[in-house]
C-alpha cells in the first residue's frame, strides 16, 4: 500500500495493528484518513478478512463516509466490513437474536416522540398530572438509566423524592408497554444486547471471535453502555483501536463521558498511544488562539495543534452596543465577503443557543441574503410525515399501540377519546395490544383497514403502498377538502415522502416494508430533507461539530451565554463550555470573527453582561480588536421598524415579489411576513417592508 500521503504520525498509527491503540486526533488532523487508511491496511497488508473488522461511528453521515472511502480504497472487499453506528450495530444483533431477548420478529422500534406519548399515557392512566411531574423529564430519566445499565429495580434504590418514585413507576410500565408492543425504543439498541451477552456467553464468544480487530471513532462521547458494550467485544483479543480528542467532548449533557477516552490507557493495558497535533485545516492564527483556550482546562491530555499552514489573517475581535448592533456586524462582514467572491456556503454563524438567531435571521431577510437555519425544522418532524411512518409501522406490527394510538383518529373517524380509553382499559386486562382488542364500531373498519394494507403491502412497491395509504385512508382527500394553503404544503409534503421511497427503491430495488422502516429509524440526527447548498449557514456550535467552514463568526460571547449561565457555578460544565469554544473556533480555515454585545434582549429581558472570560484567555498576538466607531446598517435604528414602503399588511393578502412572483399572505409576525409562493418556490419569510414586495 502506499502511504505517502500520510505523515509519519498518521503512518505509526496505521501500520500498528495489533493491540490497543489510542489515537488522540485534533480538529482537522485528518483522522477520517488515518481510520479508513488502516482498515485498507489490516486487509491488503496484515491479509485480515474484512469479515473479522468493525468499525463504529456515531452518526449515519459519518459511516456513509466511511464505507464510501474505504469502498474506493478497496472496492469489494469493503462489503463483508461490518462499518457502522453503534445503534445500527446493536438493531443487528437484536435481530439475529430476538427470541433470545423475549421478542418477535416483526418488533419495531419506536422514536423520541413516541417514547414520550408513551410516558404521557402512562402517567395519564396512573391519574398523575403532567404540569407536576413533567412527562419530558421523566422520559429523560429513564433514557440516562437505560444507558447507565440501570434497570428499573436497580433505579428503586436511589429514590430520594416523590418524583424520583413515579419515575420508577413509570420505568416499570413503559417496559412492560414495549413488551407487549413488541417494540423496542432506542436506549434498546445498546441495552438489549449488553443483556443478551451477559446470558449467553457463546453468543458473546461468537462475535469476540467474529470481530478480532475493533475501531471506534469518536470515542470521547460514548456513554456508559457503549463503553461496557466496546470493553465485551474486545475483552479476548484486545485489538481495538479508538480514535477522539478529549478537548473536543461536548455532548456530556446527552450522557457522554470523556472519561472514558481519558482511561482508556488504564482500561487497557500496554496501549500504544499516538498523537495526531499536525492540522490540516486553519491558519497559525486560529490555531493560536484555539490552544490558548483549551490550555486553562486542568481535565485533558496535553497536546499542542501545529500546522504548516499561513499565519493567516487576525482574529476580528468586536464588541457591540446590543444585539442589534452585532447582528447589523454580522450581515455588513458577510456581505463584504460576498463582494470578494467568497461563497455562501463556506460561511458559518455560529450561536451558543438558538433563540440568538432570530436578530441574525431578521438582519439576513432585509438584506436578502440566503441563508438556512441548520435544525430549526425536519421533514422527518412534521405531524403529516410522522403519521404516515405511523401508517407504515401498524401495518408491519399490528401491536405496536404507540402508531395506532397516534393514527386511529388521522384523518378523522369519529373515534373519540373515550373509545381510545375503553380499549385501553380492555386490552390491559386482557394483556392484549388495542389492535387485537378492536371488535366492534368505527374503530373496527380502521382495523380492517389495516389488514387491508397488509395484505396489499405483500405485492406492491413502497411507493404504491404511500399512494394506496395516502388514497385509501382519507389523508388526501381530508387535505384536498381543506383546500388552505397549510393544508396543501402537507399534501406536498406527503408527495415528497414518495420521493424518498422511490430513492430507496432505485438504490436497492424494490425493498421490504421493514428494511425501509429500520433505514429511517435509524437516522441518528435528523437531517433537512433538502441539502440547500448555496447559503449562509446558521447553526448553534453543538450543530457545528464535524464541520469546517472558510469563514466562521461566532456570536454572543459574554458570561451568560458563552459560556451559559447554567455552567458559571461548576467548574467541570465550565470546562465542556471552554471545549465547546474551542470546536467552535477550530471549525474556521481562514476568517474568524468574534463577537459579543454589552447589552442584549434575550428571553424577553436585557441583560448587561461582560465580555466572556474566553475572550480574555487569547492573546493578543491572534487579536484584531475592531474599535466601536463604525456603523453598520445604522445600527441605532431598530430593524424591526425599519419600513421602505409602509403598506398595510393583512393575513390572506395578495403580494406580488420581483422573483417569486404573486403570494398570499399566510402569518404575519411583527416585521416579518411569510408568504406562500407557487411551486417552486414554496414558503417564504420576508421582512414586512421591504422593497421586493407590493400588495397587489
Amino acid at each position: 500500500m502506499n502511504l505517502n500521503l500520510l505523515n509519519d504520525k498518521q503512518r505509526e498509527a496505521v501500520i500498528n495493528t495489533d493491540g490497543p491503540m489510542l489515537i488522540l486526533a485534533g480538529a482537522g488532523s485528518g483522522k477520517t484518513r488515518v481510520l479508513t487508511t488502516k482498515i485498507a491496511y489490516l486487509i491488503e497488508e496484515k491479509h485480515i478478512d474484512p469479515y473479522n473488522i468493525l468499525a463504529i461511528t456515531f452518526t449515519n453521515k459519518a459511516a456513509n463516509e466511511m464505507k464510501s472511502r474505504v469502498e474506493s480504497m478497496l472496492g469489494v472487499d469493503s462489503k463483508m466490513i461490518q462499518i457502522s453506528t453503534f445503534h445500527s450495530f446493536g438493531l443487528l444483533i437484536i435481530k439475529r437474536h430476538y427470541e433470545k431477548l423475549g421478542l418477535k420478529n416483526n418488533f419495531t422500534i419506536i422514536d423520541a416522540d413516541d417514547s414520550l406519548s408513551t410516558v404521557k399515557r402512562i402517567l395519564k392512566d396512573m391519574n398523575l398530572d403532567p404540569k407536576q411531574y413533567n412527562p419530558k423529564s421523566i422520559r429523560n430519566k429513564i433514557s440516562s438509566a437505560k444507558n447507565e445499565l440501570i434497570s428499573p429495580d436497580e433505579l428503586d434504590k436511589y429514590i430520594n423524592n416523590e418524583i424520583d418514585e413515579v419515575t420508577v413507576k413509570v420505568y416499570r410500565e413503559y417496559q412492560k408497554k414495549l413488551e407487549l408492543n413488541n417494540s423496542v425504543d432506542f436506549d434498546d439498541l445498546l441495552l438489549l444486547p449488553i443483556i443478551l451477552f451477559n446470558k449467553n456467553k457463546d453468543i458473546l464468544e461468537y462475535y469476540q471471535d467474529r470481530f478480532k480487530y475493533i475501531l471506534i471513532d469518536e470515542y470521547q462521547d460514548t456513554n456508559e453502555v457503549q463503553y461496557i458494550l466496546t470493553k465485551m467485544l474486545s475483552a479476548k483479543y484486545k485489538n481495538i483501536c479508538v480514535v477522539g480528542d478529549p478537548d473536543q467532548s461536548i455532548y456530556g449533557f446527552r450522557g457522554s463521558n470523556y472519561r472514558n477516552i481519558m482511561n482508556f490507557e488504564h482500561d487497557y493495558k500496554n496501549t500504544k498511544t499516538i498523537l495526531l497535533e499536525q492540522n490540516y485545516r486553519s491558519t497559525k492564527n486560529i490555531l493560536g488562539a484555539a490552544n490558548d483556550i483549551i490550555k486553562n482546562n486542568k481535565n485533558r491530555k496535553e497536546k499542542k495543534l501545529w500546522t504548516d499552514n499561513d499565519t493567516g489573517y487576525k482574529i476580528k475581535y468586536k464588541r457591540c452596543s446590543d444585539e442589534k448592533e452585532e447582528a447589523s456586524y454580522v450581515v455588513s462582514n458577510v456581505k463584504k465577503l460576498i463582494k470578494e467572491g467568497e461563497k455562501l456556503e463556506e460561511i458559518a454563524i455560529l450561536y451558543r443557543t438558538n433563540a440568538q438567531s432570530r436578530n441574525i435571521e431578521e438582519a439576513f431577510l432585509r438584506e436578502n441574503i440566503p441563508y438556512k437555519v441548520v435544525g430549526s425544522f425536519y421533514f422527518y418532524n412534521r405531524k403529516e410525515i410522522k403519521d404516515l411512518i405511523s401508517y407504515l409501522k401498524l401495518i408491519y406490527n399490528k401491536d405496536d399501540d404507540i402508531s395506532l394510538n397516534r393514527i386511529i383518529n388521522v384523518p378523522k373517524r369519529g373515534i373519540g377519546l373515550k373509545t381510545i380509553e375503553n380499549l385501553s382499559v380492555k386490552a390491559n386486562i386482557l394483556n392484549l395490544s388495542l389492535f387485537d382488542t378492536i371488535e366492534s364500531g368505527k374503530e373496527l373498519e380502521f382495523k380492517k383497514l389495516i389488514l387491508e394494507f397488509k395484505e396489499k403491502s405483500e405485492e406492491l412497491s413502497l411507493t404504491e403502498l404511500v399512494d394506496l395509504i395516502l388514497d385509501k385512508s382519507g389523508i388526501r382527500k381530508e387535505l384536498e377538502l381543506e383546500g388552505s394553503i397549510e393544508a396543501q404544503s402537507r399534501l406536498e409534503n406527503l408527495e415528497e415522502f414518495k420521493s424518498i421511497t422511490k430513492t430507496y427503491e432505485n438504490r436497492y430495488g424494490v425493498i421490504s416494508l421493514e428494511e425501509f422502516l429500520d433505514e429511517i429509524s435509524l437516522v441518528s440526527d435528523i437531517e433537512e430533507h433538502k441539502n440547500q447548498t448555496d447559503v449562509v449557514t446558521l447553526m448553534t456550535v453543538h450543530s457545528a461539530k464535524g464541520l469546517e467552514f472558510d469563514n466562521v463568526f461566532i456570536v454572543g460571547l459574554e458570561e451568560g451565554i458563552f459560556p451559559h449561565s447554567m455552567s458559571l457555578y461548576s467548574p467541570s460544565e465550565i470546562e465542556e463550555e471552554r471545549r465547546l469554544c474551542y470546536v467552535a473556533i477550530t471549525r474556521a480555515k481562514k476568517n474568524l470573527t468574534l463577537i459579543n454585545a454589552k447589552k442584549r434582549l434575550l428571553y424577553g429581558q436585557d441583560n448587561y453582561n461582560p465580555q466572556s472570560r474566553f475572550i480574555s484567555e487569547i492573546s493578543d498576538e491572534y487579536l484584531d480588536k475592531e474599535e466601536n466607531t463604525k456603523k453598520y446598517l445604522n445600527p441605532k435604528i431598530d430593524i424591526d421598524v425599519i419600513e421602505i414602503n409602509d403598506e398595510d399588511y393583512n393575513l390572506g393578502d395578495k403580494v406580488i415579489h420581483k422573483e417569486f412572483g404573486e403570494g398570499v399572505i399566510i402569518t404575519i409576525d411583527k416585521s416579518i411576513l411569510t408568504i406562500a409562493f407557487p411551486h417552486p418556490y414554496g414558503i417564504k419569510k420576508i421582512m414586512k417592508g421591504h422593497s421586493s414586495i407590493r400588495k397587489v
